[in-house]
């Protein structure tokens, strides 16, 4: 065995685990390193206090002077707490979370030092941008970028440092981060939802979408993670032959947590709580060494930065009980992936879920409206919303046994599809008395009912609606959030206005009652966006084969599905919404084809370093000891040797050929990286990557895999699936 994945295993078994006692209630915690509304009315005055909550409730402005006095009340909080420093905390297109650290420590003119922390530190900075993904909205001298508060996300204290969510913009004004088309798409689908739900109930002034989101991920050994540098580097593990038992026999999934996990979570709960991000939920996943938490609902740009910066926590926490933490969407072959299901509703400042039905008709025809407007927006958006969650890591997920197929398509039940055919059927034009009793009575009215008894789940589906909300399920692990979320909410935004529009038109037009003309329009929704709705197997071919005459997109690698991000459609549609220049959306999208193109490079230069000075040494050796073998029975056997050797004889044959064909494929992928990286077009060079490099990764990991099992497992120098999935 090799000293590397000796020392590993040696260390890893040795572990004791760590013990965490909880003595503190939860609730107690809940918020204790947040500036929440309990601290800043500790801290700020009346009117500062005031001017944050109207900020977060209206979008109203800030004064300067009441900036200044704010700044004072967070620092005086901060400090009381041991931080020393504060810090813009922010999402740049990177994919991670970004900040600076600055200390409250300033000299004064006479020698002596105060803290110091005013409004303009609070409201704006200056950070380098140089070296944040611009996609050529600035060249990289132009180095000039700020961050501005977001004061509808409360700052919160990590460590010693104060952190305060922040957008983040170039210097001439562009977004270069995922919060501010995010908070844009959130304002236009709280206007076009709460124009809606005035045709329902007045006293309606605010909607806010929700987001729940689902976190899988992996835990490995810190120990075995860091002796496989595939792992190390990329995130998943290049090669590795499966292991004779994987997840097969289903005893995982909700099965009871090893104890050094459940330490592991108990201690990230803890840090959870005192950073008000409300987890309940946690369990084992399908795959083993895989786990899942999540949260309650939140208001949803509140959820995305709660899960980036648990993202975050769950590493700094992971390092704590010697873990590794793996968001890839798939870090090992042969068992399932990752995803982050992303539950999204839309909820009243009157404290009514658009997306649950009432107790009378009109409530659930409220519930209609969103329910069937929300289905168009797919309908009409569903290659939009393909493009949302493209990236090379969740390329391998989909597709696969335990994720949805790049086909995008709505799952809403059998109760629910038979309700929306009764709908469709309805007479078009004002309804009769006794059509309308008919339709509130039993088709309307009865949809609590529906909804209580409809337990329905179809995994394979990409959007399922699972009784009061929506869940997309497949937004991969790594991806933040807001990606998804900008476009779902202004697609959903966007239906909102032309469904009012459509509404209004009747009612004055053609002088209907506001039911009939509602009805009207959803019935002509519901014609037009049938193709969208599937309820069988989305992995059967039979599936690919009708949504393909359904004229659904079927984009199956990232290249291909990101276009959708610049088409003259939807960078009309971003306009449109005000979400997104077109500067600003093309921008975007070279940016994510190059993080594709430069995944796969690297990706490509780890396997052949780890396929030419790990396998390939250690298969010779091996060699060389069946050889020596061979020739020992030759001097004792004579010419009668053969025949005593023939097994020796077929595994040097075998290990001379895999390591010919290791070899001859990682030249070739080596030669079509070059030719790649030559191309000056970002598109042909992710299409370069996706086509001719990506490929060879597969023929080279056979080969690998295959001499894993036929070399001694003492020499055998990378550590093997059956010890990093099962060791707890």
């Amino acid at each position: 065995m090799s000293t590397l994945r000796f020392r590993a295993i040696t260390e890893t078994l040795n572990r004791k685990p760590i013990f965490i006692e909880e003595k503190e209630r939860r609730s107690n915690l809940f918020g204790q390193n947040v500036f929440n509304e309990n601290a800043m009315r500790q801290y700020l005055t009346k009117e500062a206090f005031n001017a944050v909550r109207n900020a977060h409730e209206y979008g109203t402005k800030i004064p300067r002077e009441l900036a200044d006095h704010i700044s004072t009340g967070m620092k005086e909080w901060a400090i009381s707490k041991g931080v020393t420093h504060y810090t813009h905390w922010f999402q740049p297109l990177t994919g991670a979370t970004a900040e600076k650290h600055d200390a409250f420590f300033e000299t004064t003119s006479n020698g002596s030092a105060i803290e110091k922390f005013g409004g303009g530190q609070l409201v704006q900075q200056e950070p380098d941008a140089s070296s944040f993904p611009s996609g050529g909205i600035r060249n990289t001298f132009e180095a000039r970028g700020y961050t501005a508060w977001d004061p509808t996300s409360p700052a919160f204290i990590i460590g010693t440092t104060l952190c305060i969510p922040t957008v983040f913009v170039s210097y001439t004004g562009e977004a270069l981060d995922y919060k501010t088309p995010l908070l844009k798409a959130l304002s236009a689908v709280d206007e076009a939802a709460t124009a809606v739900a005035k045709y329902f109930d007045k006293n309606v002034t605010k909607v806010q979408a929700t987001l729940g989101w689902e976190q899988e991920y992996f835990l490995i050994d810190s120990a075995l993670a860091t002796s496989r540098p595939d792992l190390m580097m990329t995130g998943r593990t290049l090669l590795g032959h499966t292991s004779a038992k994987g997840q097969q026999l289903e005893d995982h999934y909700f099965g009871s947590i090893p104890t050094r996990v459940l330490n592991y979570m108990r201690d990230l709960e803890r840090e959870c709580m005192l950073l008000g991000i409300p987890v309940k939920t946690r369990h084992n996943e399908v795959a083993p060494n895989q786990f899942e938490l999540a949260p309650i609902f939140e208001e949803s740009n509140l959820a995305v930065d709660h899960n980036s910066l648990l993202m975050d926590v769950m590493a700094k926490v992971a390092e704590r009980h010697n873990f590794v933490v793996l968001f890839h969407e798939k870090p090992f072959k042969g068992v399932n992936g990752s995803g982050k299901h992303n539950n999204w509703s839309l909820a009243t400042n009157t404290g009514v879920n658009l997306l649950g039905p009432g107790s009378t008709p009109m409530s659930n025809l409220q519930f209609l409206t969103f329910f069937i407007n929300t289905i168009k927006a797919m309908n009409d958006n569903e290659e939009l919303i393909r493009a949302s969650i493209a990236s090379a890591s969740n390329d391998h997920r989909l597709g696969a046994n335990e994720a949805p197929p790049a086909i995008i398509s709505v799952f809403i039940g059998e109760q629910l599809t038979k309700v929306l055919d009764n709908l469709e059927n309805v007479t078009k034009g004002k309804l009769s008395p006794q059509e309308k009793t008919d339709l509130k009575l039993n088709i309307v009215g009865k949809i609590p009912e529906i909804l209580l008894d409809n337990t329905d789940r179809n995994r394979t589906s990409p959007f399922a609606f699972t009784g009061n909300k929506w869940e997309f399920r497949a937004v991969g692990s790594k991806a933040n959030c807001a990606n998804p979320m900008t476009v779902l909410n202004t697609i959903v935004a966007k239906q909102l206005k032309e469904f009012k529009v459509a509404v209004d038109a009747l009612i004055k037009e053609k002088k209907m009652k506001k039911d009939d003309a509602i009805f009207n329009v959803l019935r002509e929704y519901i014609k037009e966006s049938k193709r969208i709705l599937f309820e069988g197997d989305g992995y059967s071919e039979a599936w690919e084969k009708e949504a393909k005459k359904r004229k659904l997109s079927n984009h199956k690698t990232t290249p291909e599905a990101l276009k959708a991000k610049v088409s003259m459609k939807n960078i009309s549609l971003f306009k449109e919404m005000g979400i997104m220049t077109e500067v600003e959306s093309k921008a975007r999208y070279e940016i994510e084809v190059e993080e594709y193109t430069k995944r796969i490079q690297i990706e490509g230069r780890v396997l052949g370093d780890i396929a030419r000075n790990h396998v390939i040494p250690t298969a010779i050796k091996y060699q060389s000891v069946v050889v020596n073998n061979v020739k020992g029975l030759k001097e004792i056997y004579g010419g009668g040797f053969t025949k005593m050797a023939e097994q020796q004889l077929e595994i040097i044959e075998a290990i001379s050929d895999h390591i010919e064909k290791i070899n001859q494929g990682v030249t070739q992928m080596t030669e079509e990286r070059k030719k790649a990286n030559n191309l000056d077009d970002f598109e042909k060079a992710a299409k370069a990557y996706c086509d001719k490099v990506k490929p060879l990764f597969d023929e080279i990991r056979y080969h690998c895999d295959k001499l894993e099992l036929l070399v001694d497992d003492e020499l055998w120098p990378l550590t093997k699936y059956r010890e990093l999935l099962f060791t707890k």
